[in-house]
């Protein structure tokens, strides 16, 4: 096979010059060899700083037996769209007729003589999330160029529908859209249109189920903004701190039980950050720092509902005065407990509302609260433990809770803070297994299954969620199909009953649709650019440096790779293909839509 790249001006073409595909650069040379072998074309475009190009190359173009099945039933043909932005353009419109989602790499399979009849952007080697795998792609191609040429030439109707049969026959266990819309339905018939909020008394804040509304797919965000409205302006809410309660006993939100919940809270406040609800995400974050805050750095897991007032033990007494009223009372007490999980779930809120709102102040606090749960709830061996008090570990492992909500906390950590420190450090957390109940396993007792999401995520739809991140983040595909493989063995019950599955369906809906991810790169990370960027609604967002984003890609979050060559601009990508990138904050657009 002759190396034809090696000599070329491009390094984007020469990157794939060790690649097995016996590549033709853009040229007179590979429409005569198609004419000659009769051969259909596969014209792949990119450029040298594109994430998802690197990653198709690695994956198929690199394959041995992917190129031996290029060789032998195309002339593939590799452009540089940066050297050759006419021809880009031309395949590009061409391809807008088979996809709305362009971007690159684009991948056009056309005739001889050069005329497109089917196109798309990146394939997987592998089918998933309803893409069919590359090689599927491939062989339905030629099924339709050698058994239906004519119909190949006049219309892309038949290689359509072969890639919708390799796609079906492609083993899946995910729920369909439509499927994961009328599980948000069946929730959104218990609401409570009068009082806001789903059900009756007692009457729970139910975060999980609120969460999963949010999304785009469930389409459920105006009952979302209803059930803040209700319970922000009714007794479960601390009018003086902000924090809320646990639950109410009554069905208009009235007579709450007063226990405040770290749970509850951090949970709330990332509801309300997406609801555009700001007072509220400020009320919690006073609540979180002002009260639960220890000095060691971490958070409590609550405060009590019970203080001493007149010498007398009182449930909700020192909630029921106004602020000057409790100037002279002792507050309920803290659980100074630092639990591990919950304080990831903290870690999160705080990073994603300091980042968003600019608070940077609630960023430190979130770091600082990492540092104490990775210092301090750690084992003899160092394990991470499920908690700690008073600086001293406790003996209890942690759980698969613990573990996905604090590697889902320190991810937020690292966008918010621009340290990729963090991130490396939840992908240790990932690949730690969590063990056993020692006394459990000693006794012959079964272990209860952590599967439904309650007052906060299961271990289940924790960890897939945090391997679902780490996906997003470009730190590889396992995290992807782990997350599919933890979220599949669930989902039919979910969908039987979405109420008490609202974490896990988020994550579904998260693996059945293509992320939005949204990063300026700027040495100034903040003013209008990084606020247009941190406020654009996508999966993942993000202001950092061009250092910071060197500092990702070394590190193998692979979406940053290329991005450090830039300053003062935005990326805007859907499943990591990205629009050119913008300077100007009018051209960060909020909404989602298709971003390549």
């Amino acid at each position: 096979m002759s190396n034809r790249l090696a000599q070329t001006r491009s390094p984007y073409l020469r990157a794939h010059a060790d690649n097995p595909v016996d590549w033709h650069p853009w040229g007179q040379e590979a429409f005569d060899e198609a004419r000659r072998r009769d051969v259909p074309l596969l014209i792949s475009i990119g450029y040298s700083t594109c994430h998802w190009c690197h990653v198709m190359a690695r994956e198929s173009f690199s394959d041995p037996a992917t190129a031996a099945q290029l060789n032998a039933d195309f002339v593939s043909v590799k452009i540089d769209r940066e050297e050759h932005p006419e021809v880009d353009a031309a395949y590009m419109s061409a391809a807008s007729a088979f996809t709305q989602s362009l971007g690159w790499p684009l991948t056009v399979f056309a005739t001889p003589e050069g005329r497109a009849f089917y196109a798309g952007t990146y394939f997987p080697p592998t089918a998933r999330g309803g893409m069919p795998a590359f090689r599927d792609v491939l062989n339905a191609v030629t099924d339709a160029w050698t058994q239906r040429r004519d119909e190949v030439m006049a219309s892309s109707d038949a290689v359509a529908a072969a890639l919708r049969d390799a796609t079906a026959r492609a083993p899946s266990s995910l729920p369909e859209t439509a499927a994961l819309r009328a599980a948000a339905s069946a929730i959104l018939e218990r609401e409570d249109r009068l009082l806001g909020g789903f059900g009756g008394a007692p009457k729970f804040p139910v975060a999980t189920t609120l969460r999963f509304l949010q999304h785009p797919v469930a389409a459920g965000s105006d009952a979302v903004a209803r059930a803040l409205t209700a319970m922000s302006g009714s007794e479960l809410r601390d009018d003086v701190d902000g924090g809320f309660f646990r639950y109410a006993t009554q069905r208009d939100w009235t007579v709450p039980h007063y226990e405040r919940m770290l749970t509850d809270n951090a949970q709330l406040m990332d509801v309300a950050l997406d609801a555009g609800r700001d007072d509220i995400v400020r009320g919690i974050a006073g609540f979180l720092l002002g009260v639960l805050r220890l000095g060691s750095g971490g958070f409590g897991a609550a405060q009590d509902s019970e203080s001493w007032i007149d010498g007398e033990r009182s449930e909700g007494g020192y909630y029921r005065r106004d602020a000057a009223e409790r100037a002279s009372l002792e507050p309920p007490a803290v659980d100074g407990k630092v639990l591990t999980g919950w304080n990831g779930l903290a870690i999160g809120a705080l990073a994603r509302a300091g980042a968003r709102l600019e608070e940077p102040d609630w960023v430190q606090a979130a770091a600082a609260a990492a540092s104490d749960v990775l210092r301090t709830n750690r084992g003899e061996r160092g394990e991470l433990v499920r908690s700690s008090l008073d600086g001293a570990a406790a003996d209890a492992v942690a759980t698969t809770a613990d573990l996905g909500l604090l590697a889902e906390g320190l991810f937020a950590l690292a966008l918010a803070s621009g340290d990729a420190m963090w991130a490396t450090r939840a992908l240790d957390v990932l690949a730690t297994e969590a063990l056993p109940d020692p006394v459990l396993t000693a006794q012959g007792i079964p272990a209860g299954a952590d599967e439904s999401d309650g007052d906060l995520p299961s271990g289940t739809s924790a960890l897939a969620s945090a391997h679902l991140t780490a996906w997003r983040l470009g730190a590889g595909d396992a995290h992807r199909e782990r997350a599919e493989r933890l979220t599949a063995g669930l989902v039919g019950r979910a969908l039987g009953q979405p109420f008490a599955f609202g974490s896990l369906l988020r994550v579904a809906a998260g693996l059945i649709e293509a992320p939005r991810q949204v990063i300026e790169v700027a040495s100034d990370r903040t003013g209008p650019l990084a606020e247009a960027a941190l406020a654009a609604d996508a999966d993942v967002v993000a202001a950092i440096t061009p250092a910071q984003a060197r500092a990702f890609a070394d590190a193998g979050f692979e979406l940053f790779d290329g991005k450090e060559a830039t300053d003062g601009v935005v990326y805007d990508c859907r499943d990591f293909v990205c629009r050119l990138p913008v300077s100007d904050p009018a051209q960060v657009r909020r909404e989602r839509g298709e971003a390549g």
